[in-house]
């Protein structure tokens, strides 16, 4: 049930906010990487910025040789990542033998968490 607050709300400012129908949804992806030399590396970091930008997708975090960590949401102002993205995110890192501990999140509102 919405507050008093959030009846109040006009549709410019719900979508100014990014909250009720125009709230944005995203998921956060870890995982550590086995021993890469670093062209290796560099090859799998382009294939995964090519995996991300084939589904529309964004992505801001940091990554290294050993940990990784990434939020991923829609490359639209107002989409949002969905299921299958994130389904999409699991099988493609579990077909990578030198990806360990990989953990595709449950998908959460990108600006406020929840």
């Amino acid at each position: 049930m919405k507050t008093i607050e959030q009846l109040k709300r006009s549709r410019r400012l719900r979508k100014k906010l990014y909250v009720d129908e125009y709230a944005v949804l995203g998921f956060k992806v870890s995982f550590t990487i086995k021993a890469l030399d670093e062209t290796t590396f560099d090859s799998f970091f382009e294939e995964f910025i090519d995996f991300v930008g084939s589904r529309n997708l964004i992505m801001g975090g940091a990554g290294g040789t050993e940990v990784f960590t990434v939020f991923i949401s829609s490359y639209q102002r107002y989409g949002s990542a969905s299921e299958e993205d994130r389904q999409a995110f699991v099988d493609w890192l579990a077909e990578r033998d030198f990806i360990e501990n990989a953990n595709v999140g449950e998908l959460t509102d990108a600006y406020y968490g929840a």
